[in-house]
């Protein structure tokens, strides 16, 4: 069964920093790219970075472009996210997804990550920030 297990989230003041982390099971974490999108109330999911297998190819929105930080751990097959200078707009529920990357490369996935295209997804860690 695939998991995807999302940890880290929290309440934390602007400026401040928060590490989210994924814990993948149940399938081969070396074929996959993983994902971090987020969801603020009334909006839509957006993505936030995304990492490939290798490590080799990253994706940052232009709004957390600087500050936040994506890195895989093969051994542990977790992904984390780094989250530095927070803001208050970066309030909203963290989730990782799972895209094959083979279907990553054909759709272009980290190039400009469609939430639609990833495949699994965990439940969410929701982020705060207050002003």
């Amino acid at each position: 069964e695939v998991q995807l297990v999302e940890s880290g989230g929290g309440l934390v003041q602007a400026g401040g920093s928060l590490t989210l982390s994924c814990a993948a099971s149940g399938f081969t974490f070396d074929d996959y790219a993983i994902g971090w999108f987020r969801q603020a109330p009334g909006k839509k999911r957006e993505g936030v970075s995304c990492i490939s297998p290798t490590s080799g190819t990253i994706y940052y929105a232009p709004s957390v472009k600087g500050r936040f930080t994506i890195s895989r751990d093969i051994a542990k097959n977790t992904v984390t996210l780094q989250m530095n200078h927070l803001k208050p707009e970066d309030t909203a529920v963290y989730y990782c997804a799972s895209i094959g990357w083979a279907t990553a490369q054909a759709l272009g996935a980290l190039i400009f990550p469609d939430p639609d295209d990833f495949d699994s997804w965990g439940q969410g860690t929701q982020v705060t920030v207050s002003s």
